[in-house]
């Protein structure tokens, strides 16, 4: 799915998956011609001006984790199309178009992991599959994985790439909210730790919920946070808004997040974040 530049934010545009995988990128941002396989030992980092491209969640597993310690775990079945949704195509063609496109059945996975040897359990969205937006699907994955990890007792990391709840779904996706946030207090009475990861976008829904309630908070260098789009609240308020709004760097100098990473070193933040969690009594 193609997936539109921001052009203050330096995050481009890469088929990142599929049967016809191109050998060549270019990176939107400098022009530059880059060998795919240079671009993947670069983690999706352009290395001559340093834009971020897109990555699926797949791939976003394999840059944080040990390798081949991830095991997936099994999604819930949900009906679909619940509402008989339909816009320029049926809902039921739009979920068939991006499970082709990707490859996932929906826009979470989720499974155990180790990041430098501790044990995790993992839930991460990817933006191609309908924005990475949370339907009812996706609330109960997420619910199953945090359920997992307290059962496990093992910390919870939540990687956030989602524009918010999933239209096609209506109040149904709204309701998802609700879920996450009781999984979340459910990791909190067993005493297990959450960690989110957030990346570019942490937007509506999902960051109104789940991606705001963490122990620790992390954001990639990049990530666009916030709940609605500049242009809706400069409508909506009648105001101009502050340089850097909604910036991974506003967020952290307003204490929604507790650093910004890059990403080459957001596995090594998280394994010491691990860490020190670890050593708590």
């Amino acid at each position: 799915m193609p997936i539109r530049k921001d052009k203050r934010e330096r995050y481009v545009e890469v088929e990142v998956s599929g049967p016809r995988e191109p050998l060549w990128v270019r990176c939107e941002a400098c022009g530059e011609l880059i060998f795919k396989r240079k671009l993947q030992e670069n983690q999706y980092v352009c290395p001559r001006c340093g834009a971020y491209f897109f990555l699926s969640a797949r791939e976003r597993i394999v840059s944080l984790v040990d390798p081949e310690s991830f095991r997936e775990l099994p999604l819930p079945a949900v009906p679909e199309d619940p509402l008989g949704f339909a816009d320029q195509m049926s809902y039921r063609e739009r979920l068939a178009r991006s499970r082709q496109e990707t490859g996932l059945n929906e826009a979470a996975v989720v499974g155990e992991a180790r990041i430098a040897d501790h044990p995790v359990t993992l839930a991460v969205l990817d933006f191609r599959f309908i924005g990475g937006s949370m339907g009812v699907a996706v609330g109960e994955a997420l619910y199953a994985a945090q359920a997992h990890a307290a059962r496990a007792r093992t910390p919870f990391v939540f990687v956030v790439s989602s524009g918010g709840a999933r239209v096609q779904e209506g109040v149904l996706a709204l309701l998802q909210m609700v879920k996450v946030v009781a999984g979340r207090e459910l990791l909190a009475q067993n005493g297990v730790p959450y960690i989110a990861v957030l990346t570019y976008p942490s937007t509506g829904g999902v960051l109104a919920s789940l991606g705001s309630l963490a122990d620790v908070t992390l954001a990639e260098e990049g990530a666009l946070i916030g709940f609605a789009g500049p242009r809706v609240i400069e409508q909506t308020t009648g105001e101009r808004l502050p340089p850097g709004f909604q910036t991974a760097r506003f967020a952290l100098e307003h204490g929604l997040v507790d650093q910004v990473v890059p990403r080459a070193k957001l596995r090594e933040e998280l394994a010491k974040v691990l860490e020190v969690l670890a050593e708590e009594p």
